[in-house]
């Protein structure tokens, strides 16, 4: 589903513009670039990608402040790849809407897998209501979920979370995104419940919960749930 998905490159940089278009140009991508905040958010609407690599520091406004203007009328799947690797910086992206969070220097591999899950979310999300990860599967349609094709009763804030994850598979989603989405936004600095629950969850879904393989951290920004390869 992937193959011959359309990139938007968003650097400053050249040297860093060429090697990602080259990578991905040899794995099927069609590639465009832009080089500042404007440029960038022009040829999103212009030529419609279907995700976006995007840097923070750009010349002319912060990558953030992309992410918020892009988020109000697009869904496009959006990877930071950025040099700051401060926790306050990627919550901040990815509260503002962007999908994924990678910080130079990296590894080309992890960055196409990224991007094969941030595509594959959002086509599954489009496609049908069902969702499955290895083992796990959660019809969201008969908020049904199995393992292994036995059921595992949830209880409905289990449940909550599980969906949320699942509508942003792949994704990381921090700890108060969560809280506004599942408790309300009187709720956003209660981070030990998001912990607590979790907990919880990974006890009912996870093989070995002291080694998760659906719900996976990302130490101090949140929690993704994986997509299988």
């Amino acid at each position: 589903m992937s193959q011959g998905a359309h990139v938007l490159i968003v650097d400053d940089e050249a040297p860093i513009r060429r090697f990602l278009k080259s990578s991905l140009h040899a794995h099927g991508y069609q590639v465009s670039e832009a080089l500042d905040g404007a440029s960038a958010l022009e040829r999103a609407a212009s030529l419609k990608p279907d995700l976006m690599i995007l840097d923070l520091g750009l010349p002319d406004q912060d990558g953030v402040h992309v992410i918020e203007q892009l988020r109000e009328w697009s869904r496009m799947p959006i990877i930071v790849l950025s040099v700051r690797d401060r926790e306050r910086d990627k919550i901040a992206a990815l509260d503002a809407g962007a999908n994924d969070y990678l910080t130079k220097p990296f590894g080309m591999g992890e960055l196409l897998a990224r991007v094969r899950a941030a595509l594959r979310s959002t086509f599954a999300a489009v496609e049908e209501p069902v969702f499955q990860t290895g083992a796990l599967r959660v019809d969201l349609g008969r908020r049904l979920v199995t393992r292994a094709d036995q059921e595992i009763k949830l209880t409905p804030t289990e449940y909550a979370i599980l969906r949320l994850l699942v509508l942003n598979a792949g994704k990381v989603l921090t700890q108060k995104q969560i809280l506004r989405e599942v408790w309300g936004p009187n709720y956003v600095d209660e981070s030990h419940y998001v912990r607590v629950y979790v907990g919880l969850l990974r006890q009912k879904i996870e093989p070995d919960p002291a080694r998760p393989e659906f719900i996976l951290t990302e130490p101090g920004v949140g929690y993704r749930l994986r997509v299988s390869d």
